[in-house]
C-alpha cells in the first residue's frame, strides 16, 4: 500500500517542489499566470471535459454530495468559532472551498486514474461556483455584487458544457480539439503555481495553519460521514470525497480575503501551511480510501 501511495502523490509532489525551486530562483510574478489560466485554460479544460461526461443519477448525486461537503462546513464552523473565539468570517470559508484545482484534479487523476477527471472537473466546478457566489457573498455583505460573477469566463464555460452535455450537441472537432489541447496546460500550471506559492511561508503564522488543518480536518470528517451514510455513490466517487472533504484551503480563500480585507495574513498561513501539511495528510487520507468498497 505505502509504494502504491507513493507512486500517486510523486508526480504531484515533484511538480510543486519544482515551482518551488522556480519560485526561489527566479522569483516570477504568477498573477498574470494566474489569470490567464483561471480565465482561459480552466474554463476549456471544464468545457472540454463536462461536454462529454456522462450526466446520469450518479453524477447528479455527486453533485448534491459536492454541494454539501462545501455548504456543511459552514454550519459547523458557528460552534466552532464560538467556543475557540475566532472571527466566522476569517476562519469560515477555508473550511468551505478547499483546493480542489490545483491539488484535487491531478491527485485524483494519479489515484483513481482516467475515468476519474470528469468527476474532479464536476467537483472542481460546484466548489467554484459556489465560492463566486456564495462565498463572495459571506465576505462582502453590501458589496457583493451578482453582476461581476456573470464577467467570469469559467461559469459560461460550465453552462455551455452542461447545455452541449443534455441537448447532445457538438462543438467542431477542430475547434474541442484546440480547447482540449489549451485545458491540459492547466493542471501543470495548477501545480507550479502552488509551488510558486509555498515560497512566501512565514513561520511566524504556524500556530494559525495548524489550528486551520485541524478544523479543516474535524469539520471534513463530519461532512463526509454525513454523505457515506446519507448519499448513495459509487466507491469511486465516495473515495473521491472522502479526500476533498478534506483538502487544504484554496488559495483564492487569500485573494478574497485581502480583496475584503478580513484577516488577510491569518488566511494566508491557513492557507500555504495547509497545503504544505498535505505532505503528512495526504498520504493518510489516502490509505483510507483503499478501506472503501
Amino acid at each position: 500500500m505505502l509504494e502504491k501511495v507513493i507512486s500517486i502523490l510523486f508526480p504531484i509532489f515533484a511538480v510543486v517542489i519544482a515551482g518551488f525551486f522556480v519560485g526561489k530562483q527566479f522569483k516570477p510574478d504568477m498573477g498574470d499566470i494566474n489569470r490567464i489560466n483561471i480565465d482561459l485554460m480552466i474554463p476549456c479544460l471544464v468545457f472540454s471535459t463536462l461536454a462529454t461526461m456522462p450526466l446520469g443519477k450518479e453524477q447528479s448525486s455527486l453533485l448534491f454530495a459536492a454541494s454539501l461537503a462545501v455548504l456543511l462546513p459552514r454550519l459547523l464552523m458557528i460552534p466552532a468559532c464560538r467556543l475557540l473565539k475566532l472571527s466566522y468570517k476569517t476562519w469560515t470559508p477555508p473550511q468551505m472551498f478547499r483546493n480542489s484545482g490545483n491539488l484535487a484534479i491531478p491527485l485524483f487523476g494519479y489515484a483513481f486514474g482516467t475515468a476519474a477527471e470528469g468527476p474532479a472537473v464536476l467537483l472542481f466546478v460546484v466548489s467554484l461556483l459556489l465560492h463566486i457566489t456564495v462565498g463572495l457573498a459571506l465576505l462582502s455583505n453590501d458589496e457583493y455584487q451578482f453582476k461581476n460573477v456573470l464577467k467570469m469566463p469559467l461559469l459560461w464555460a460550465s453552462l455551455a458544457a452542461i447545455s452541449f452535455n443534455l441537448f447532445n450537441l457538438t462543438l467542431w472537432k477542430p475547434l474541442y480539439e484546440a480547447m482540449t489541447l489549451v485545458g491540459q496546460a492547466a493542471v501543470p500550471i495548477m501545480l507550479i503555481s502552488l509551488g510558486v506559492q509555498l515560497t512566501a511561508i512565514r513561520w511566524s503564522g504556524i500556530g494559525i495553519g495548524l489550528l486551520s488543518t485541524g478544523l479543516s480536518l474535524v469539520t471534513g470528517g463530519i461532512t463526509f460521514a454525513a454523505i457515506y451514510h446519507w448519499i448513495p455513490l459509487p466507491a469511486e466517487h465516495m473515495k473521491m470525497l472522502l479526500l476533498f472533504t478534506m483538502l487544504p484551503p484554496a488559495v483564492m480563500n487569500f485573494l478574497l480575503a485581502e480583496r475584503f480585507r478580513i484577516g488577510a495574513d491569518k488566511v494566508a498561513s491557513m492557507v500555504l501551511f495547509g497545503n504544505l501539511l498535505t505532505i503528512i495528510t495526504l498520504p493518510l487520507l489516502l490509505a483510507a480510501t483503499f478501506y472503501i468498497e
